[in-house]
């Protein structure tokens, strides 16, 4: 018998009024997508893929994870196997990730951009690889079109310190209406240990025109770009942490310390959390002194696969859930902050699910200065952005903070068809709080619950970034 798609209209919504609160609150809602990973050169020039492999699979490190959980071999999934060869083993996948994220989300993007019914299997595979390879050559499937598709109206881009930024100028430029700005991502100035560490440094000084042989100048160097991105119109920063430190330091520490790693001389765990915690706050001071918002993703272990990182990279699949203990880093980071007045708005992403309410009760100890919804505990974010993580993080941010000032989802992708996902995110949401609406847990207000929907569907996003429509 032929598996039935499972995306219908009423697709996790299970009451009533789950359906009213999605269709007349949720649904319509602009989709203001502040973290992801796309390319902005892609964009700006509205790139049109040659086929589904190139769009859908090419560095989706969650597809790539469940082909080998698959059996599939590493040539069909990073290999030189045929586009059209790796997209049948994926297909051959998909039957196998039920009760997975990914069987959803599949089914969920090919209706929604290319209006397919079939499921995806070995049988459909062809038929769909050729239909969609049709219509990718189509102008309405351009790049901007496909955003223009699904109603997106702004894209928070990821960007390291030293990139031009060209292609964010030529959007400008051009006057795309939906707004594509940068963040401010200095990853690599905190990873002084890291093998690339001087070659990165190497690379700053070509950007700033000087050498860079101190903490100062680096400082001062990392400022320059900080201000460049705000010209170009950036309004966002970001962290990737495994764990935050907060060592109490002094300038004569940090400079010694950056001197040693510039000569390749050994550091300690100490000095190295002392630079970081110094550097971290020199970068959230300048934050705060422009009026940004500041993002800290905390808590993944990266590239455990010693073997397969050094024969095809990073962010290729073998990351996961670390397990750290950083409470007191937390409330000295953003004490530290809050004592000089320097403390931006600031969104933290939690990835173990063991830290949740430790991290949603610590963030609401610093809205202390009369701002909305400053401190944000953000959305569901990599292995936990699926149905029961996003139900989890609902809860834990209602039970100690204020869902009604949540900033809601982000896509958090390299990939031009993930922004069903904040379609997934809406119907989890409208379906938990039309739950509890029939239970008599929350009024049968849907003028009053469907504001809530509304102003975490986009409102509270536009408000909280400044976001203003061209």
């Amino acid at each position: 018998m032929t598996a039935k798609n499972i995306i219908t209209d009423d697709f996790l919504l299970h009451t009533n009024a789950a359906k009213t609160l999605y269709v007349d609150y949720a649904k319509y809602q602009p989709i203001f997508d502040y973290h992801s990973h796309l390319s902005a050169k892609d964009i700006a020039e509205d790139r049109q893929f040659d086929n589904l492999t190139q769009i859908w699979l090419t560095g989706d490190h969650y597809k790539y994870r469940a082909m080998r959980a698959n059996g599939i071999d590493e040539h069909f999934i990073t290999g030189n196997a045929s586009d059209f060869d790796k997209f049948h083993k994926w297909a051959a996948t998909v039957p196998y990730t039920l009760r997975n994220p990914l069987y959803h989300w599949t089914h969920l993007e090919l209706k929604r951009y290319f209006d397919i019914e079939e499921v995806l299997n070995t049988d459909t595979a062809a038929s769909i690889y050729a239909k969609v390879g049709d219509l990718l050559q189509q102008k309405d499937y351009s790049v901007q079109n496909l955003l223009r598709k699904m109603n997106v109206c702004f894209i928070g881009t990821t960007d390291d310190p030293i990139d031009d930024l060209q292609y964010h100028q030529k959007l400008q430029e051009q006057g795309f209406e939906i707004q594509v700005l940068p963040s401010f991502r200095p990853d690599k100035a905190l990873q002084l240990t890291n093998e690339g560490f001087l070659e990165w440094i190497a690379q700053l000084e070509q950007v700033v025109g000087y050498a860079i042989t101190s903490y100062e100048s680096l400082v001062k160097a990392l400022h320059e770009r900080h201000t460049y991105f705000h010209e170009v119109g950036c309004r966002i920063s970001d962290h990737g942490l495994s764990t935050l430190y907060f060592e109490k330091t002094t300038s004569n520490e940090v400079s010694k310390i950056f001197k040693k790693a510039m000569q390749g001389e050994h550091l300690s765990k100490k000095e190295i959390r002392k630079y970081q915690s110094a550097l971290l706050i020199a970068l959230a001071e300048m934050n705060h002194s422009k009026g940004w918002v500041q993002q800290f993703h905390i808590g993944a272990i990266r590239n455990t696969n010693q073997m397969m990182w050094q024969s095809i990279g990073a962010d290729q699949g073998f990351d996961s859930i670390g397990d750290f203990s950083f409470a007191p880093a937390l409330s000295g980071f953003f004490g530290a902050l809050s004592a000089t007045k320097s403390l931006a708005k600031t969104i933290v992403y939690n990835l173990n699910p063991k830290d949740s309410e430790m991290m949603a009760t610590m963030l609401g100890n610093f809205n202390d200065d009369g701002q909305i919804g400053k401190m944000q505990y953000g959305a569901a974010w990599w292995f936990l952005d699926q149905k029961k993580g996003i139900e989890n993080q609902i809860d834990v941010l209602s039970n100690f903070g204020l869902l009604s000032h949540f900033v809601g989802m982000v896509t958090d992708s390299r990939s031009f068809l993930s922004f069903p996902r904040h379609e997934y995110f809406r119907r989890i949401l409208c379906n938990l709080l039309g739950e509890e609406m029939e239970k008599k847990e929350l009024p049968m207000d849907f003028t009053m619950v469907g504001a809530l929907v509304s102003s975490i569907c986009y409102h509270n996003a536009a408000r909280y970034f400044n976001y203003k429509r061209i």
